[in-house]
């Protein structure tokens, strides 16, 4: 398998910043009372994990659209109705209190997984795409986990 391109690891792993903060907050109090003080209630515990994985969730709506793209006729149709379904889950699943809001970005971001299996078979990605994603997807969601428990 290709190696993922260094910018494209790296713009990926900050990416996980938010959700990793929210992960230290949650069982750091001095960590939270400091970051809510700087920044304000929002950019801690649960609460910048969830408001920043819909954005991220709607985000990866449009990155599936460019893959999209690529193709034509009935697959590129298909492509790009897939390719809303994440922003489409994130908008209707989120917003019922953290645990709810938390379980169905998990599932969010599992499904979406699928879908960019979906798109790398079709040969829509990069090659080293899935290795991304895998390694991603599993930094959120196991970030999320105590969110929900």
């Amino acid at each position: 398998m290709t190696s993922i391109p260094r910018s494209a690891l790296l713009l990926g792993l900050a990416g996980l910043i938010p959700f990793v903060w929210g992960a230290v907050t949650l069982y750091h109090d001095g960590m939270a009372d400091l970051t809510a003080s700087l920044l304000g209630p929002r950019f801690v515990g649960p609460y910048i994990q969830l408001f920043y994985g819909t954005v991220i969730l709607s985000f990866m709506s449009g990155v599936l659209w460019g893959f999209a793209t690529k193709t034509t006729g009935a697959a590129a149709a298909a492509g790009y109705a897939l390719s809303v379904i994440p922003a489409l889950w994130a908008f209707f699943m989120t917003g019922g209190g953290p645990v709810g809001t938390g379980v169905n970005l998990i599932t969010g971001f599992l499904g979406l997984l699928i879908l960019d299996y979906y798109f790398f078979r079709a040969g829509l990605t990069p090659r080293w795409w899935m290795k991304l994603r895998i390694l991603l997807t599993s930094g959120v969601v196991a970030c999320l986990i105590p969110v929900v428990v």
